[in-house]
């Protein structure tokens, strides 16, 4: 039976949650988790995404993730797939690190009850899972979580969003927000420590656990409408329709990027193929959107595609003041999207 499509919307938000292949641990050690968040650094510049919240466990990884754009599965995709090769690279393996299709749980954002209970659970998922001591109330010992991040502003990556969570409590993002928030989540930790037995815990979770939608009855009727709509619609849902909006974003990057650079399009035959200004706009289309490096390469003029990876990596390594400058030009330009 085919499966059905992912259900993509502008403003969608999703629980995902993908775990590792027959259950084996997709991070082995803090490294492998590093090169995650820096691939999903990446993936976050590239599409745009917003996460809400998120937690590394040992053989999952759970997210929070809104798509101001339609683009989950590509960027899905990316990610997943990136992260694979970086970890089987390090650790000198090969095939699948990770099992089957990840789950995408489509979450109601109105209101804010849906949404701060699957925020609530992400962020619980360590004490839950004992990986530090309840008795001490510091959920903030588990690192590898947005939760420590929504107490330290100056320690967050651009792309978590701390307002909406918060916001669901009545509370700022201020010290005194801060403060309350941390006092309800040490509250949760304790009332989970007191329960019996993990069962009792995981009761109340079921629904997010399950399903394909978690939300009230009117956001639940609008997911089955959309459904209904891609019905017999997969090949062009996920295939060429996506590609086309992908190089239509890359267009109007480019544009943005030769202005900044003050080229013109008919300058970029006329350079060498590693040049400066190249290897900027290489990095650019890199970083912050999905095309392919075929595309990146015949669109620059920049020779062979399996050799563009070097350009990208030479301006993100640089310290030369000059390209620093023109890079960070650049990355500005990507801060509000059209």
């Amino acid at each position: 039976m085919p499966r059905k499509p992912r259900v993509e919307f502008e403003g969608a938000i999703y629980h995902i949650m993908s775990r590792g292949n027959r259950g084996d641990a997709i991070f082995l050690d803090d490294k492998d988790r590093e090169i995650f968040m820096d691939t999903l650094d990446e993936a976050c510049s590239r599409t745009g995404w917003q996460v809400h919240a998120f937690v590394l466990m040992g053989n999952h990884y759970h997210l929070l993730l809104e798509t101001p754009e339609a683009n989950l599965v590509a960027g899905m995709k990316w990610l997943q797939g990136t992260y694979t090769q970086r970890f089987n690279s390090r650790h000198k393996l090969w095939g699948h690190l990770l099992q089957g299709r990840y789950k995408a749980l489509l979450v109601d954002g109105a209101g804010g009850e849906y949404f701060s209970t699957v925020a609530s659970y992400i962020h619980l998922n360590p004490a839950r899972a004992k990986l530090f001591d309840l008795s001490g109330e510091k959920l903030t010992d588990y690192e590898w979580s947005s939760y420590p991040l929504y107490l330290k502003p100056s320690k967050r990556p651009d792309w978590l969003a701390v307002d909406r969570m918060l916001g669901t409590l009545g509370l700022a993002d201020d010290r005194r927000g801060r403060t309350h928030f941390r006092q309800v989540m040490q509250k949760r930790v304790l009332e989970i420590a007191c329960r019996d037995t993990p069962e009792d815990v995981d009761a109340q979770w079921a629904k997010i656990r399950r399903g394909w939608c978690f939300g009230g009855t009117d956001f639940r009727q609008a997911m089955l409408e959309r459904i209904e709509s891609l019905s017999g619609q997969r090949e062009s849902f996920s295939g060429e329709q996506i590609r086309l909006h992908d190089v239509k974003e890359a267009e109007v990057l480019l544009q943005k990027g030769l202005r900044v650079l003050e080229l013109k399009e008919e300058d970029l035959p006329t350079m060498s193929k590693g040049a400066d200004e190249k290897a900027l706009l290489a990095w650019l289309l890199r970083r912050h959107s999905m095309v392919s490096n075929g595309w990146i390469s015949e669109r620059l003029v920049m020779g062979r595609a399996d050799c563009l990876s070097r350009y990208p990596k030479r301006i993100e390594q640089t310290e030369n003041g000059e390209l620093v400058k023109k890079r960070e030009q650049l990355r500005e330009i990507t801060r509000l999207r059209d």
